[in-house]
Formats: C-alpha cells, structure tokens, sequence
C-alpha cells in the first residue's frame, strides 16, 4: 500500500471544524483508519471511530479502485489540538488480535492546532442616512493580512489593512439593509465577525389584489424580505377579526418570512373583502393588506357568450346587406315583351330585301 494523497496540517479556532483527507493505493486494495495523539506528553494514541467525541467526529470511506477517507470534526475545541494520523495496510492479517502483521501499516501524519477564538466587538450606528458597520478584534498576537466584508455569498469590500479594526458604511435606513453581514479578518486561521442589522419585520403582500371564482380555493400570500424572520404569523378579514384554522374554512401555512392564506370553496357575498397579515419578531410587528375579489362562476362565459353576440349580428347585417343589393328578377311573359319586337324587327329587315329586288 502507498499513499497518493496525504492530510495537511491546519490551524482553526475554537468552534469551528476541521476536515483531513487521505487517500491510498495497492493491491489488494488497503484499510484506511485513522488515529490521534494529543499535546498531553501522557496521551499516547488511540483509533478515531465514526461517532467519536459526543458525535463530533465523522469518517467517510470508500474503496473501489483506490481507498479514500475524510475525517472531520465539529465545535472544535483545544483539547482537538494534537497528531492525526492516517495509516493504510492490506496486509491480510493487519486486524488480527494475536497475529502480528507482516507487512506494517504505513502512516501519514498531520497537525491541528485548535487556537482560542478571540473576542470580536461589533457594533452599528446610524447618521445622516448611512449606517456604519464595525469590527474590533482583540487579539495581540494575531498576524492579520486584510479585511474583508460580506453579505452571504457576496463580496462587498475588501482591504489589505493590517489593523485590528474595520468598518463598511451603508447608504439608506435599517430598513432597507436588514440581515447578517460578515466582517473577515484574514489570515490563518481565518477570522469572521457577525454584524446583524435587525429592524421589525417589513411585511409585504405578494399580490395586492387576488381574484378567484366562486367554490374554487382562494390563495393568500404574504412575506417579509426583512430580518430577523417573523416569529408568529395572524391572518384577519376587515369586519370579521382574527382567522384562525379551527374555522373549518380557512388553512394557515406559516414558515419563517412567508405565509399563506388558503379559503375553501370561495363565497361571493361571505369572502370578498380585505384581509390583513400581520408578522411579529422580536424588535415588532408589521403588516399588509391583500383585497380579494370573488367572481361568479358564469363569468368565465361572458367573454364566450360576447363573442357569440358579436358573430350573430355581424352575420345578420350581412345577410340583410346582401338581400338588399340583390336586383329584382324580371317575371316571364309569354303574350308580350321582348317577343314582339324580335318579329316587327325582322319583318322591316325583309321589306328592305324585296324593295333592293325591284330595283
């Protein structure tokens, strides 16, 4: 057996997790287990198992061409410092209790060192329509190589300053900028600061104004873009007070910053109206109103029945222009007409004939 890919030594702060990764090659194909000694001159060391350390510990292994593990460990601690060993054998008889191995495991070793996380100050004011966000960090013997300040995933300023201090300056109110941000203090390890802008929730209505046909299901919905997330979500219906699901006809969803409304078998006079929601957090509640409108069942007909009005008269100016366009046929006469003068014509053509003979 030999190895292809060893674990690297890393540094991290108390909390956060550490993941090595070993891999091995050989035929047949080695065990890959992993071992661990700490800093006690006492300690000596002891197989790591899935589970291990209160369920902190998880080891993946796969062996198919090659063996590949990963240990990793959460919520470190200092007592999580020490040598993490890996070590691969194919040696038949490697987990035999009486029989010594002939061939040794091979190992690959790498350190950890689980440093104290260092207390981080943070703090957001506002002035003048801008909100700045700070972070002091108090750790002396901290090497720091830059700052960087992110909002999830996205990057919104970073420095190359080497101080224990930072700060970024929002424009526009609490309101508009409300969530986690993240001050980084590079370096290794790395640092990370939270800095929340946290304001009331800011409910908003999906749609103002929802439409449904009558005994069909009306659909409701209301978020909040703001953090923190609402806590307790309240239906109510202008002139009726608070809904609630024991009704029968009304189903209430309600996760995190969204909500909805669900009204069964939709009644025109009963459910048109306004209805509210209400989002309550710990720094206070808002609200949206959302106007439903209820339509009777034919009304999905009258755009059909329209357009069927609209074809008949059209077809019946039609028909009445034609019928008046169309000359009258001119009735038959066997006694008179056009008869007579076919025969007066001819007679003059056949005196003028006899009269060219004489002469």
């Amino acid at each position: 057996a030999g190895f292809i890919k060893s674990p690297l030594s890393q540094k991290r702060l108390t909390q956060d997790s550490v993941e090595l990764y070993c891999e091995a090659i050989g035929n047949p194909i080695p065990e890959i287990q992993w071992w661990f000694e700490g800093n006690d001159p006492n300690e000596t060391y002891a197989q790591l198992w899935d589970g291990a350390r209160q369920d902190r510990v998880k080891i993946n292994a796969t062996y198919n061409l090659h063996s590949t593990s990963t240990i990793s460990i959460a919520n470190l601690t200092s007592d999580d410092s020490g040598m993490y060993e890996c070590r691969a054998s194919n040696d038949p008889d490697r987990n035999h209790l009486s029989k010594s191995p002939k061939v040794k495991w091979i190992r690959s070793q790498a350190n950890v060192f689980v440093i104290e996380r260092p207390d981080i100050t943070t703090q957001v004011s506002e002035s003048s329509g801008k909100l700045t966000l700070s972070c002091n960090v108090s750790a002396p013997n901290l090497s720091i190589g830059g700052h960087k300040w992110m909002f999830g995933e996205k990057t919104l300023e970073e420095d190359e300053s080497t101080s224990a201090f930072t700060s970024y300056t929002i424009d526009g109110k609490r309101e508009e900028h409300s969530g986690v941000y993240e001050c980084v203090f590079k370096g290794s390890p790395e640092i990370r600061g939270q800095v929340n802008i946290s304001v009331a929730p800011q409910v908003t209505a999906y749609k103002k104004s929802e439409h449904g046909n009558e005994g069909d299901m009306g659909v409701l919905t209301c978020k909040n873009p703001s953090f923190p997330a609402v806590t307790t979500w309240s239906w109510y219906k202008t002139g009726h007070g608070l809904l609630e699901n024991a009704s029968g006809r009304y189903i209430i969803k309600s996760s995190g910053n969204k909500t909805e409304l669900r009204i069964l078998k939709l009644d025109i006079e009963q459910d048109t109206g306004e209805y509210s929601c209400n989002g309550t957090n710990s720094y206070g509640t808002g609200d949206a109103t959302v106007n439903l409108r209820v339509r009777s069942r034919l009304a999905a007909l009258w755009p059909f029945l329209g357009i069927v009005a609209e074809v008949l008269v059209l077809v019946t100016i039609i028909f009445i222009y034609e019928k008046r366009r169309k000359p009258d046929e001119v009735p038959d006469d066997d006694d008179g007409g056009s008869a007579p003068l076919k025969s007066n014509a001819t007679n003059h053509k056949d005196k003028n004939v006899r009269q060219r003979n004489a002469n």
